[in-house]
């Protein structure tokens, strides 16, 4: 990797942490999805009559539930197409729900094709696609950089008038915290950490602001 770019990736690592972290479930639903490539997997198994190709999305304890799953589907699904539209999807529904527990993210259900996963999901998986990050680490650094700025221009002018009364001063405070927890969910991301402690966000220490 060309090493100027070494900066770039860790933060634009971070910010995709922290993307997932904050957006809403739905908006982070992506190998749940009908299209997705758990079930595309799950799909490659059926047509191979082979349960290997999917097993890699689950954790490993969970691997005789769904060869068992499997086994009983191939037999139903020969009974007919109806009986193998159901077969199937019973099959993609179970390894869905592994897989969701394997990263412990609630199961809601396959989602439909189509389903937007967001626009972080999509630029990683475009990037594996053209075999190339660094697109996907400009427009995320890019991203990152305005969100800092933005965060410590709220903060700076809120600061000049925060002693002027109890309502200014609550104003500067909430700008603050949004610009110091921003900056240190990005530091704990890239550095390994949780982005969350019980009562408020930890740094390196373990304090929490």
């Amino acid at each position: 990797m060309n090493k100027s770019l070494k900066p770039q990736l860790t933060l634009a690592m971070a910010a995709l942490v922290v993307t997932a972290v904050f957006l809403p479930s739905n908006a982070r639903a992506h190998c749940d999805a009908i299209d997705g490539p758990v079930v595309a997997d799950a799909r490659a198994a059926l047509a191979a009559g082979e349960a290997t190709p999917v097993l890699k999305w689950i954790a490993q304890e969970d691997e005789a539930t769904v060869e068992r799953v499997f086994e009983h589907v191939l037999k139903v699904r020969g009974t007919g197409e109806a009986a193998r539209d159901l077969a199937d999807r019973y099959f993609f529904e179970t390894v869905v729900r592994l897989h969701r527990a394997f990263e412990g993210a609630p199961y809601t259900g396959l989602k439909p094709a189509g389903t937007d996963p967001g626009p972080a999901v999509r630029a990683a998986d475009s990037a594996l696609e053209q075999g190339s990050v660094d697109e996907l680490v400009a427009a995320v650094v890019r991203h990152v950089e305005e969100g800092i700025r933005q965060r410590f221009a709220d903060a700076n002018a809120g600061k000049a008038h925060k002693d002027h009364s109890v309502e200014a001063g609550r104003r500067y405070v909430a700008a603050y915290v949004e610009f110091v927890h921003y900056v240190l969910n990005l530091h704990n991301a890239a550095a390994g950490h949780g982005g969350h402690a019980e009562g408020g966000v930890a740094d390196d220490s373990g304090h929490a602001h």
